[in-house]
């Protein structure tokens, strides 16, 4: 039979080989067996039940998460010359029972629903009616609790099979799941005795980064300036940030869509549509968007927010380079975003369990925006894989854009500060400390007689917080709690305080400007039209001394910017921006 699926494929699919771990999972399908298929995002997973739909009589049921991936599929399978159709809600009444009519009259080899769909009684009858072979359940994470989209009409699934009068062959199929998802997948599903596979998680092609402490807005005008001919998609966390992105692009020229749960069907449909269709290059976007989209030319994702798990993350970042081009896949990373997403678990998830198991995946997501070491080799023992190198040369941590600095000193003086308060205080209370803060509480409980409190009174509490997540990703801290966890010493961190050693903080190398005359005296020119403009002198708004460190910082950013010194919140308001761009535009 395999030899025959070398027929279809080139007949149908235009192909002359299959693509890593195809054949096999199409071949247990083929065989009769329940199996489940572990693939990631390109590697082809939707031809290992499409094909097997060509050989197998009858008709073929795929159980899909979303209307537009349904609705992308059936064009590819119609446009292949397959006879497939999908049923769902977007349809008119008289629709769906045409549909339903077809589907018993076995006109299909291929009809996609959604699960919902399952429990209703006129697909129910149509369903015992016609033969169907396969059932193929897509996103099968779906129907896990513990996965990112969880749907709890997935667990209906299996009831239906039950109801079916012969029992069909059962695949399921995902991107991305840990061993605990998978073993949910093979419970809740009923599985028998199913052939599990499990391809390579790595995507080689993709180059991975994480870049943390830069003006968002000011990046992603940078780069999709620099990328102005690329799709893309950004994403972003609210529907108020993709509305921002958006505006903010389109003001600028670019062709963009937008996409998030706040549009009315149809303008979402049209964006969509218009960004497969290469009518606008940027797709600015929430997590609504993408699932089963198989546009295979994206060139980037860029992230706007952190995601709230490795699973969605790699699930997203892994729509770019579908077509095995490379492709690249950058988060932009700030310290509200965890604020953010802690907000939204408390707001979404109740079931307590649940929702420790979430503030868990959150923190493992934190600890991969602060990791110095290779962020794919990080994303690869997520996923449970095995003999990963050491360094990959294709992200952000192994290329030749950071280098490490010593911070040993500073990360003594964080685990001591928490041996002190005997490791029973969050990240906060840590950072007060060592700040030298002078807050009610901390002086209360008599912690400004510690020995550590203001040992790093030179750096901004901020500078000391994603200190104290950096040694959380590397092991010498860890937290215990959900959404307001304990700071306590991880194994490295007893290993260091007793055994001494050496600590690295990697950080992306500045580009070295020397001071620039001519800089200053354009700064000198720009503040003299200011204070005309303000009818106040030019040197209150900034004094010489200020304009020469501005010269010499270079800051690209508003936090940056406050720490030179004679920027204060109130002249960083009204003036600020000005000499921000000034220096933008002197870097070229």
């Amino acid at each position: 039979m395999i030899e025959q699926s070398r027929k279809l494929l080139q007949k149908y699919f235009g192909y002359s080989s299959f693509k890593a771990g195809q054949a096999k999972v199409i071949g247990a399908l083929l065989e009769g067996s329940d199996t489940l298929a572990i693939m990631p995002t390109g590697a082809g997973k939707s031809v290992c039940y499409q094909l097997p739909s060509l050989i197998y009589p009858g008709v073929t049921l795929v159980v899909s998460p979303l209307i537009a991936l349904m609705k992308d599929q059936v064009d590819g399978m119609s446009a292949s010359g397959v006879p497939a159709t999908f049923i769902n809600s977007s349809l008119p009444g008289a629709e769906v029972s045409r549909r339903l009519k077809q589907a018993g009259q076995g006109e299909f080899k291929l009809v996609y629903v959604a699960p919902e769909r399952l429990e209703m009684p006129d697909f129910q009858e149509m369903a015992r009616s016609v033969e169907i072979s396969l059932v193929a359940v897509d996103e099968a994470h779906c129907i896990s609790q513990w996965g990112h989209d969880f749907r709890p009409s997935y667990r209906k699934i299996a009831g239906f099979i039950q109801s079916l009068p012969q029992r069909p062959v059962l695949g399921a199929f995902t991107a991305t799941a840990t061993r605990e998802i998978r073993g949910d997948i093979v419970k809740f599903l009923d599985l028998r005795e199913p052939h599990v596979f499990v391809s390579g998680f790595d995507r080689e092609n993709l180059y991975f980064e994480v870049i943390r402490g830069v003006n968002k807005k000011d990046f992603v005008l940078d780069y999709v300036r620099s990328n102005r001919e690329q799709p893309g998609i950004i994403y972003a966390a609210t529907r108020r940030e993709v509305d921002s992105v958006y505006e903010l692009l389109r003001g600028r020229g670019y062709l963009c869509g937008r996409y998030h749960a706040g549009m009315r069907a149809k303008e979402r449909e049209a964006s969509q549509e218009a960004f497969i269709h290469d009518q606008v290059t940027v797709m600015v976007a929430t997590n609504a968007f993408g699932m089963g989209i198989d546009k295979s030319n994206v060139r980037y994702v860029l992230h706007y927010n952190m995601p709230k798990n490795i699973e969605a993350y790699y699930q997203e970042a892994g729509r770019a380079g579908r077509d095995g081009e490379p492709g690249e896949c950058i988060l932009l990373f700030g310290v509200q975003d965890i604020l953010l997403q802690k907000y939204l678990i408390n707001e979404t998830v109740y079931a307590p369990n649940r929702k420790a198991n979430e503030y868990q995946k959150l923190q493992q997501m934190i600890d991969y925006c602060y990791t110095t070491n290779c962020l794919r080799r990080y994303i690869l023992e997520y996923f449970g894989e095995q003999e990963i190198p050491a360094e990959c040369n294709r992200c952000g941590n192994c290329s030749g854009d950071s280098e490490l600095v010593d911070i040993t000193v500073e990360a003594q003086m964080v685990l001591s500060c928490v041996v002190r308060v005997k490791e029973r205080y969050g990240a906060g209370m840590i950072a007060d400390i060592l700040k030298g803060s002078k807050n009610k509480r901390l002086l209360r409980l008599g912690f400004n007689r510690l020995s550590t409190y203001g040992l790093m009174n030179s750096y901004t509490i901020p500078q000391i917080k994603e200190l104290i997540n950096l040694l959380v990703a590397e092991g010498y801290l860890a937290l215990a709690g959900g959404e307001y966890p304990v700071v306590k010493l991880g194994p490295k961190g007893v290993r260091l305080l007793k055994e001494g050693g050496v600590v690295w903080q990697r950080r992306r190398k500045k580009k070295k400007v020397p001071p620039s005359d001519a800089l200053f005296e354009k700064m000198r020119l720009l503040r003299k039209e200011i204070a005309a403009r303000e009818g106040i002198p030019p040197y209150i708004i900034f004094s010489d001394s200020t304009l020469r460190e501005l010269t010499e910082k270079l800051p690209q950013d508003r936090e940056a910017m406050l720490q030179v010194k004679g920027v204060g919140q109130v002249k960083m308001e009204r003036f600020g921006e000005d000499f921000l761009q000034l220096i933008k535009d002197h870097l070229g």
